[in-house]
């Protein structure tokens, strides 16, 4: 079977939905290589989500399966970080705390999955119109942001994992502690802002639509 070239940004997007129970499974791993293993294959699904949008764009290959699917894929790739976090936080583990805040707060969990789960409803009942609503840019700086922090956090988590396996300590180590936890820390915040704004954005802009179609 041959492969038609307009297809290759869903092939992109489904391959990164695949990946996703991987990167939990890995996450949930307590060990460096698994960890870090989690923090690579993030790293290619957030990458492939930027050149599957490009591919897109540079070609016309936009299709309504790619305006739809696509902003699922990343939310489950959101999920299944975001709440892994929360609760590998709660176990008290030194390798999994999260800097200043110890567990991530649940607030902070129900703000980023909530504008999710109400972005996506109303996108479910406007696509039952015809009518697909694709990410605004407010919406792209938010995902940035996110997984910038993800990432982030991932890599926090694998080398605190590695950190206590070895014992690892010194200035520099603690040094870099307290840069990548600055790192961490000042992403959510900027992250959470952006999640907050894009979804009055989205409301604001898309309020004719829906009133429209829905």
């Amino acid at each position: 079977m041959v492969l038609e070239r307009s297809t290759i940004p869903n092939v992109i997007t489904v391959t990164r939905i695949g990946v996703t129970p991987v990167i939990v499974l890995l996450l949930f791993t307590p060990t460096f290589g698994a960890r870090l293993a989690a923090f690579i294959l993030f790293l290619a699904a957030a990458i492939s989500d930027l050149w599957d949008g490009h591919l897109a764009r540079k070609y016309g290959w936009i299709s309504d399966f790619g305006k739809l699917w696509d902003p699922i894929a990343d939310k489950l790739l959101l999920g299944a970080t975001f709440v892994p976090f929360y609760i590998l936080s709660l176990r008290s583990s030194y390798a999994t705390r999260i800097p200043v805040f110890g567990t991530l707060p649940l607030w902070v969990l129900l703000v980023v999955l909530g504008r999710e789960a109400l972005v996506t409803l109303i996108r479910s009942l406007v696509a039952r119109k015809g009518t697909v609503i694709p990410a605004g840019k407010a919406g792209k700086m938010k995902a940035l942001f996110q997984n910038i922090f993800i990432g982030t956090t991932i890599f926090w988590f694998a080398l605190r994992t590695s950190g206590e396996a070895h014992d690892w300590s010194g200035p520099a180590w603690q040094y870099w502690q307290v840069f990548h936890a600055a790192v961490l820390l000042a992403t959510l915040t900027i992250a959470v802002v952006l999640t907050l704004w894009s979804m009055a954005v989205y409301l604001w802009q898309w309020r004719r639509i829906v009133r429209t179609v829905v």
